[in-house]
């Protein structure tokens, strides 16, 4: 007996989370909180955009859900699924990016999401994607040890091979290949996810979605009142430009926001508020800069020995 598809859970579900992920960073940041601004598309669906701009922990967060629908899925939905071209589909989801105003508390970002496409006479094809990942500016062990030991414990419960799968995943999709660097430590990717049922899959990406605060909220109790200077600034901005360029040019989730006619302001509320880029710019050796490039490299962060993950 297959598991019945509940579109109206999910969307519960979504809503829900938005709203606690709000509040919890609200009172982490303690001084700003959150702009709603309510949207529709015009080819069926809408959503809500949320955005904290200068507050005292975070100077920009976007927090979006969406609930989209049409006649025919973008070609970055189908690129990998060409069958499911001219479908129509319905996709819903939270996005969330996190830009912390000092430097030594990372950028995270994570998303959870449900597609299904439906044709006349025939089985509709759906599926669960998401995930959470992190992007350090300066070294902490500490920090990394808990954000994988938290996308670890989200995924074991559905089975202990999930987590190397997952992580080897994102390191494989937040990767810039122009500047053959990760984007950051990585953390949990999955998608097109179906295995075992609706209920199951429903599960797991519950489990992931609840498990980003847990992951995040102490890494940035513990670094938020670090003293920095301009140097560490200039250094943030910096690196800042590489999450914009990745956002840009490869991330899936832009892609089929706008190819699918998507609120614009809303697909970019991931992007910095403040960037740089340097010419031809290098850390000075030795430097605490420098460390970070040479630590950006996909490994077992927990020692375990069955999580390393490939070099993509």
């Amino acid at each position: 007996m297959k598991d019945e598809v509940s579109i109206d859970a999910v969307r519960s579900y979504l809503q829900d989370l938005q709203q606690r992920i709000c509040t919890t960073l609200e009172q982490a940041d303690g001084k700003a909180s959150f702009r709603a601004d309510a949207w529709t598309r015009a080819d069926g669906g809408g959503g809500e955009s949320r955005v904290m701009s200068e507050g005292g922990v975070f100077e920009k967060a976007g927090v979006g859900f969406s609930d989209v629908y049409g006649d025919g899925l973008p070609p970055s939905a189908t690129r990998a699924r060409p069958e499911l071209a001219g479908r129509g589909f319905r996709a819903m989801g939270v996005s969330v990016v996190i830009h912390p105003r000092n430097p030594y508390v990372p950028t995270s970002h994570a998303n959870v999401r449900f597609f299904i496409a439906q044709a006349p006479d025939a089985e509709p094809v759906w599926w669960f994607g998401g995930g959470f990942d992190l992007t350090p500016y300066y070294v902490f062990d500490e920090d990394v040890r808990h954000w994988h030991e938290t996308a670890r414990n989200a995924c074991d419960p559905f089975g202990t091979a999930l987590y190397p799968r997952f992580k080897a995943w994102c390191d494989e999709y937040f990767y810039l290949p122009h500047r053959q660097e990760t984007r950051g430590v990585g953390g949990l990717f999955f998608d097109d996810m179906n295995e075992g049922g609706f209920d199951r899959c429903f599960a797991l990406m519950r489990s992931v979605g609840d498990s980003y605060m847990p992951a995040y909220v102490p890494i940035v109790g513990r670094r938020y009142a670090m003293e920095y200077g301009e140097r560490e600034r200039e250094f943030q901005l910096y690196r800042r430009g590489r999450y914009a360029e990745f956002n840009l040019a490869f991330d899936r989730g832009t892609l089929f926001g706008l190819q699918s006619g998507g609120r614009t302001e809303s697909i970019l509320m991931s992007l910095p508020p403040v960037v740089r880029w340097g010419y031809d710019w290098h850390p000075a050796p030795g430097s605490r800069e420098a460390e970070l490039y040479d630590y950006l490299t996909p490994r077992d962060w927990l020692g375990s020995g069955d999580a390393a993950g490939a070099t993509p």
